[in-house]
């Protein structure tokens, strides 16, 4: 099982970034896939999932209605789309797929002027 995020980077207050993930190892139509950030010296935290085939997202109180989830499962990739962004979205974010307990290295999110 491997997850390879990318798409971070440094943008700045108000800004956008689209993060990918592409998945292998396993069935990816078959999981829920998540977003995971962890930002220093916090807790990783959940900010998004969605469902494997009927799509249905959740979002943390934190980043609904800036952030969406997305998921191409004849690509084996899961998108998070962030939007008017904040200092506090700064962190590290994870791809992760419910059950299956593996981390990829992450990519990193830094907001800021």
């Amino acid at each position: 099982v491997q997850f390879v995020e990318s798409g971070g980077g440094l943008v700045q207050p108000g800004g956008s970034l689209r993060l990918s993930c592409v998945a292998s190892g396993f069935t990816f139509s078959s999981y829920v896939m998540s977003w995971y950030r962890q930002a220093p010296g916090k807790e990783r935290e959940l900010v998004a999932t969605i469902t494997n085939i009927r799509r249905s997202t959740t979002y943390a109180d934190s980043v609904k209605g800036r952030f969406t989830i997305s998921r191409d499962n004849g690509k084996n990739t899961v998108y998070l789309q962030m939007n008017s962004l904040k200092p506090e979205d700064t962190a590290v974010y994870y791809c992760y797929a419910q059950g299956l307990s593996v981390w990829g290295q992450g990519t990193q999110v830094t907001v800021s002027s």
